[in-house]
């Protein structure tokens, strides 16, 4: 009687698993129809079906550390590695032990913990005027700070989180003194107050009001498929040392997760062809997998040496890299 008892306790164990996890909620900071289309074919592939929240990465993160094992996210997925940082360090992930994972997602493109995967690249490089700039005289970040660029360079704010981890990219390669050296040098160069957003900039490049910035690659890209510019060209910077700086955006699982098991299912999902190069051109971003196809305009660009950094730190340095930021007076 107590074995049947022990087996029927398992089998409804089990049976409550499987009617749990078959399902995946993801809470997101990525616009919902960049995503949308890749995760109906996930569960078109699987049967698993997938509901979205989307929101402000910052406050997705707190309602998720709030709620605890009350919540209902299974996937915590955003852009930018110094976020995905912060949200392992408010430890709301689980690491995930993945084959699938570690063998197709890059080390350096991952926590080091596997507490978060990278599944789409995004460069922040130089866009320069083609009337007024020569490339020939653009080498680095680090040149934009030097007096042949006065009164040429316009750039994004320091307050949002792509300029933080280009300048954290950036201590780690250089140091802090010579960092904080080269943001002054940017913010003494400026032709104009910094912008909110990097549309904005490119715009300002094209109307002839500066004469080059640093921006993610993907918001050009967008401008050009629209037949709204014309004048701009792109510059691989740091191509004779460490090479362009690159982020991601990615996801990881969360701890309190009910539905594990899709989730990872999902997360191993989003590395494969399909996904990969679906996930890449919907916002015309690099995949993180070699190999894969890439959106007809990235592509025209050419190939470029990347900075391999390890990319959680970039998130480990923020508060240097705001600090700094702050110390040279770029707002």
């Amino acid at each position: 009687m107590k074995n049947y008892i022990l087996a029927l306790t398992i089998l409804l164990s089990s049976c409550s698993f499987e009617q749990v996890d078959d399902e995946v909620v993801i809470y997101t900071s990525r616009q919902p129809q960049l995503i949308e289309n890749l995760l109906d074919v996930f569960t078109e592939e699987t049967g698993i079906q997938v509901t979205v929240l989307s929101g402000d990465a910052q406050q997705l993160m707190e309602r998720i550390a709030v709620e605890g094992v009350d919540t209902d996210a299974d996937i915590f997925m955003t852009v930018d590695a110094g976020v995905l940082w912060q949200a392992a360090e408010k430890g709301i992930f689980d690491p995930v032990e993945s084959e699938v994972l570690s063998s197709r997602i890059p080390q350096h493109l991952r926590d080091i913990d596997n507490q978060w995967f990278g599944f789409s690249k995004r460069a922040r490089t130089i866009v320069y005027s083609k009337t007024d700039i020569d490339p020939q005289d653009l080498s680095s970040y680090e040149a934009l700070a030097t007096r042949r660029f006065k009164g040429k360079l316009c750039l994004r704010t320091s307050k949002k989180v792509y300029n933080r981890s280009l300048i954290a990219s950036m201590i780690e390669a250089n140091g802090s003194k010579r960092t904080e050296r080269v943001v002054k040098g940017w913010v003494n160069n400026l032709a104009e107050p910094v912008f909110s957003s990097d549309t904005n900039v490119l715009k300002a490049v094209e109307a002839g009001n500066c004469s080059l910035t640093i921006v993610n690659t993907y918001y050009l890209a967008r401008l050009i498929e629209s037949n709204s510019v014309e004048n701009l060209g792109i510059f691989w910077a740091n191509q004779e040392d460490r090479g362009v700086h690159v982020n991601i955006s990615g996801a990881g699982l969360v701890k309190w997760s009910n539905n594990k098991g899709s989730s990872i299912k999902l997360l191993e999902w989003l590395s494969s062809d399909t996904a990969q190069e679906m996930y890449a051109k919907a916002n015309k971003e690099y995949p993180t997998v070699d190999g894969i196809p890439l959106h007809p305009v990235i592509e025209a660009w050419g190939d470029f040496r990347e900075d391999l950094i390890q990319v959680d730190k970039l998130g480990s340095m923020q508060s240097d890299a705001v600090f700094i930021a702050q110390t040279a007076g770029y707002n």
